[in-house]
């Protein structure tokens, strides 16, 4: 019976966060972040740089020179915007750049993705940077006929394996798959897959 108590005490605790209901925020954005996985993120994400003069990160997006040459087109001065490649997945894109954020006193974000990668988004993101007193508000990019709705079983999966790096700093897939090994027909572990 505690179990069960406790497990609906977490998942409504997750619910809250993923749902932006704890902890508003009072700060004006003082940043963007996209998502990398699609251009159209870049774009829109560009464009709000450049209307609301906010530094810009894209974390994992197209390749360098094309990054600088769009956002160039945006009007963006190189100092605006920082591109950084380190994450393999959606956790990876959060994991990767909230301690820096949050050492820049950064408190308040706008999170570029598609429409039908937000939730899952949200939910990781919420949950990481939450727990570093980071706000996120979405920014939905439409994918229009090219949405692909993500099933509930990987959004709360991620929101997950989110938990678990609060909570112990590690991955749990990284984690398992050094436990395991590579799988039969894999290169090794650095396959991952977003």
């Amino acid at each position: 019976m505690r179990r069960l108590l406790l497990l609906a005490l977490l998942g409504g605790g997750l619910l809250l966060v993923a749902r932006g209901l704890l902890a508003p925020s009072l700060v004006r954005p003082q940043l963007i972040l996209v998502l990398g996985g699609d251009i159209d993120r870049e774009k829109l994400a560009g464009r709000l740089a450049h209307r609301d003069g906010l530094p810009l990160l894209v974390s994992g997006g197209s390749n360098p020179e094309y990054a600088q040459w769009l956002f160039s087109q945006e009007g963006l001065d190189r100092r605006q915007f920082r591109l950084d490649y380190r994450a393999r997945d959606t956790l990876g894109n959060f994991t990767t750049v909230v301690d820096d954020l949050r050492r820049r006193g950064i408190r308040h974000v706008l999170l570029v993705t598609s429409s039908d990668h937000m939730d899952r988004a949200l939910l990781v993101g919420r949950i990481v940077a939450g727990s570093r007193g980071i706000r996120l508000t979405p920014v939905p990019v439409s994918c229009g006929d090219r949405c692909l709705p993500e099933g509930r079983r990987k959004v709360w999966g991620d929101g997950l394996r989110a938990a678990a790096w609060v909570v112990t700093g590690r991955d749990l897939r990284a984690w398992a798959a050094e436990q395991m090994g590579p799988s039969p027909g894999t290169a090794g572990p650095d396959r991952g897959a977003r």
